[in-house]
């Protein structure tokens, strides 16, 4: 696991970016590969980000103006969503323009961009629901079906409000993130320290109900990606609050995860299995976790025993999504993990590429070969 052997990974990488540079211009993989093939669909799932977030990275790896380029261009597609509110009704909006217009803008100082981000932001900010202090998932606020659902996927888009209120110091956006990831802590994570995916929250009260799953194997088991998505997502509002109990949160998360995982650093789609044949990996699981612990790692003081541990143990696993779960040998696949999983229960992705774990792994790659600045 020397700098070359990533540096490899990273040019199988950019390869693939490669191919598909001129396919995905004016539109943007699908979530989840059809035969490892990614169709190209318009500017509406809550995924499109994670392609453009890619160009960032390979442009700020390798400095070729071709990446930024093609990033560049697709901000026309991002700020007309957002002023049209197509498909806008979901907290994906800190996904969204985190990666495409945030990124943009740490990276080129665009105003157009940083408009564009505040106006996502805006509208994030609108799906705070302040009895119960959480940020709505999705769907829309005036139907009581949709309304008072956290869950864990939205700690990755938190950052956003964070961001929004650093430029204008309008403190209200950063408030609301912090109550949510307070009460993301209180009640999605378990005392065993695994997750509950989803947690509602009685529509008109605000208090507590219950928690389930949307994508997981059951209720009561622990969904890996949101896992992954906790280990992360955690990590990110710490870097903005400086809350050391996010800190040991994390950690706790990660040892859980840590301690179901199999030997090839790769975990089963539902943490609940460890060793199953006829169960399948979710490689995007562990990218995402990667990158959380990798992280982790770099905020602990160097005489935490627990910074060697998270550091060896993330770049373990993504030495070994480089060595066995890319799609090197499919020559005609666009995308770059494979052995990923959408939405099992509802028959969605299953062992397939999925363009967030493509993301993921790349993001994790960048970070162990060059000092990066998150675009989080």
């Amino acid at each position: 696991m020397n700098r070359a052997y990533f540096e490899e990974a990273v040019a199988y990488v950019l390869q693939q970016i490669d191919k598909s540079l001129t396919v995905f211009k004016d539109t943007y993989p699908a979530p989840a590969s059809v035969n490892h093939v990614y169709p190209a669909i318009g500017n509406i799932e809550w995924t499109s980000s994670f392609w453009t977030g890619m160009l960032w990275l390979a442009y700020e790896l390798t400095e070729d103006p071709k990446y930024k380029e093609a990033a560049e261009y697709q901000l026309q597609s991002y700020t007309k969503r957002v002023r049209e509110q197509i498909e806008t009704e979901t907290h994906d909006l800190g996904f969204l323009y985190s990666l495409s217009a945030v990124a943009e803008y740490k990276v080129t100082g665009n105003t157009l961009a940083k408009e564009t981000a505040l106006a996502a932001a805006e509208l994030l900010a609108k799906r705070y629901f302040p009895k119960a202090g959480i940020i709505q998932a999705w769907g829309n606020l005036n139907d009581p079906e949709q309304c008072g659902r956290m869950i864990i996927d939205c700690l990755l888009n938190l950052p956003l409000l964070y961001w929004a209120t650093e430029v204008t110091g309008e403190p209200r956006y950063a408030a609301y993130a912090k109550t949510h990831v307070r009460q993301a802590a209180k009640y999605l994570v378990r005392p065993d320290y695994t997750t509950y995916h989803t947690y509602y929250m009685d529509v008109v009260t605000g208090e507590p109900k219950y928690g389930n799953t949307h994508q997981g194997y059951a209720d009561d088991s622990c969904w890996a990606r949101g896992q992954a998505w906790g280990i992360y997502g955690f990590m990110l509002s710490y870097l903005y609050t400086g809350d050391d109990r996010l800190i040991g949160l994390t950690k706790s998360l990660s040892d859980y995860f840590l301690s179901r995982m199999p030997d090839d650093g790769v975990v089963y789609w539902d943490l609940n299995f460890t060793d199953w044949k006829d169960q399948e990996k979710d490689s995007s699981a562990s990218a995402i976790a990667v990158c959380g612990m990798l992280e982790l790692a770099k905020r602990l003081p160097l005489t935490d025993p627990g910074r060697r541990k998270y550091e060896e143990k993330a770049l373990y696993v993504l030495a070994s999504l480089a060595a066995g779960y890319t799609t090197r040998d499919i020559p005609e696949s666009n995308g770059i993990l494979k052995h990923a999983v959408y939405n099992k229960p509802r028959g969605m992705g299953i062992n397939e590429c999925n363009i967030w774990g493509d993301y993921f792994y790349f993001e994790g790659l960048v970070r162990v070969l060059k000092s990066w600045r998150l675009y989080w």
